[in-house]
């Protein structure tokens, strides 16, 4: 099954650089609007909490995935463009900081463990990923847009006997929500979710993988914890930076 080792997901994870002494820590709170303070006293102790509950098997790789992709984030760009009082407050803060460039790195190594590694996947899921990667090559021929994307995806998702229940648009991003028939087959061998998310969603990465080459983002199914029902979005990929997910050194490299 896909997913990282549990020892070597707790060591990384208790590698969370620690934070500022005395008055710093503020400063760096306020520079970055909160979201520090989110980060390390909300989102890091459920991150624990969820790599614990992984290493005893209650819940999937795709659980945790989840919350690391949900890090609170500081957004540093408007699109394409740049916000420079945001990039200025950026700088300020790791300047104040040694841990605000800290803690992207150790993002950036939490990320890269979690994320599917070909390597680590069984043969069933290498063969779903390439299955996904070819028929995305005719499920989604012609189309260049967000909007054309979804509309090929949600055919997809109804082929298979998923439902579509709500359909919607944010900040740029179509929204799909739908409900996986499959959400308890193989739940009392292999867990709830075995086959929407372990199995299924292999292919799915086929999908990412072919419009991630097409410049368009494809964030396949998240949010099923406690109910049936799950979302997946697709928006134009752009270059988007924020803080932990790009270091201070990156947005001071770009123009």
């Amino acid at each position: 099954m896909a997913g990282p080792d549990p020892a070597e997901l707790r060591r990384v994870v208790d590698a969370f650089p620690g934070t500022p002494d005395g008055g710093v820590v503020d400063r760096v709170n306020d520079l970055l609007d909160g979201t520090y303070g989110r980060l390390t006293r909300e989102w890091y102790p459920e991150l624990v909490g969820v790599t614990e509950a992984y290493r005893d098997g209650d819940v999937l790789r795709e659980d945790v995935l989840e919350h690391v992709e949900a890090v609170p984030s500081f957004r540093l760009s408007d699109g394409a463009a740049p916000l420079p009082a945001k990039r200025r407050a950026l700088f300020a803060a790791d300047e104040a900081a040694d841990e605000v460039t800290e803690i992207a790195g150790w993002y950036a190594t939490l990320r890269s463990l979690v994320d599917d590694d070909p390597g680590d996947l069984t043969r069933l899921e290498r063969l779903l990923h390439g299955f996904g990667y070819v028929f995305a090559h005719g499920l989604f021929l012609g189309a260049s847009s967000p909007e054309r994307v979804v509309r090929r995806l949600r055919l997809a998702y109804r082929s298979v006997g998923v439902d579509n229940d709500d359909a919607a648009t944010e900040a740029g991003a179509e929204r799909t929500t739908f409900t996986c028939p499959y959400r308890n087959v193989g739940a009392r061998i292999y867990g709830e979710k075995w086959v929407c998310h372990e199995k299924l969603d292999r292919v799915d990465d086929g999908y990412v993988t072919y419009l991630a080459e097409r410049g368009i983002d494809y964030q396949r199914p998240r949010g099923c914890d406690g109910s049936e029902q799950c979302y997946s979005t697709v928006a134009r990929d752009g270059p988007e930076p924020w803080w932990p997910k790009t270091a201070p050194d990156e947005i001071r490299a770009r123009p």
